[in-house]
């Protein structure tokens, strides 16, 4: 952080000084503390409005910077005016720029291709699922596959097998509860997932 004690330029008064010579403090104090009262009233500027804490000090040291090369440079009327001016600009600068780099990284980053996570994810699942299904007495495979795989009709299925509707029921709840349990006891959460 740049000190402001070091800054020999001090913002000069328009009017004239109510101390008499031998009251005042050496110049380079004086100059000093005009400077620290000008940093401190664009840090809390700053801070009030909305502007983190870091940003606010960097803002405010920069202001600081540029009010010391133009008063070494011009007469500045209203010291505290014009670095609270320089303040908003540094600002909204700042605002630009971090908009305008976090459009950049969402535009390269996004991807229609599915996550990493959700691919493993989704293949841990098939692994389960192909265990899960092979392990099932053989109706009840057959019964689950044909209505959730081949979207069979739970009649067309219980003609094709000679079973009743009703008992096509009961194996594709059944088998439904053996494949989340299975899901569970493997720790893959599919929440979320289409």
């Amino acid at each position: 952080m740049l000190s402001i004690r070091g800054l020999e330029t001090p913002p000069r008064d328009s009017g004239p000084s109510d101390r008499r010579p031998s009251d005042q403090e050496p110049s380079d104090q004086a100059h000093a503390r005009r400077w620290d009262a000008v940093h401190g009233a664009v840090l809390r500027y700053i801070r009030s409005r909305g502007g983190r804490h870091d940003i606010a000090d960097d803002i405010a040291q920069e202001t600081v910077a540029r009010l010391v090369e133009l008063s070494g440079a011009q007469q500045i009327g209203s010291v505290f005016a014009l670095a609270f001016r320089i303040a908003d600009n540094l600002l909204v600068d700042l605002h630009r720029r971090e908009r305008r780099l976090s459009d950049e990284i969402d535009s390269d980053w996004q991807s229609d291709e599915p996550s990493l996570d959700r691919v493993l994810d989704s293949r841990r699942a098939v692994a389960v699922f192909d265990r899960c299904l092979r392990r099932m007495p053989p109706l009840r495979r057959e019964v689950l596959i044909r209505r959730r795989l081949q979207h069979e009709s739970c009649r067309a299925i219980g003609e094709a097998l000679s079973i009743s509707a009703k008992a096509v029921e009961k194996h594709i709840t059944r088998g439904m509860i053996d494949l989340r349990r299975a899901l569970e006891q493997a720790g893959v959460d599919l929440v979320g997932h289409d």
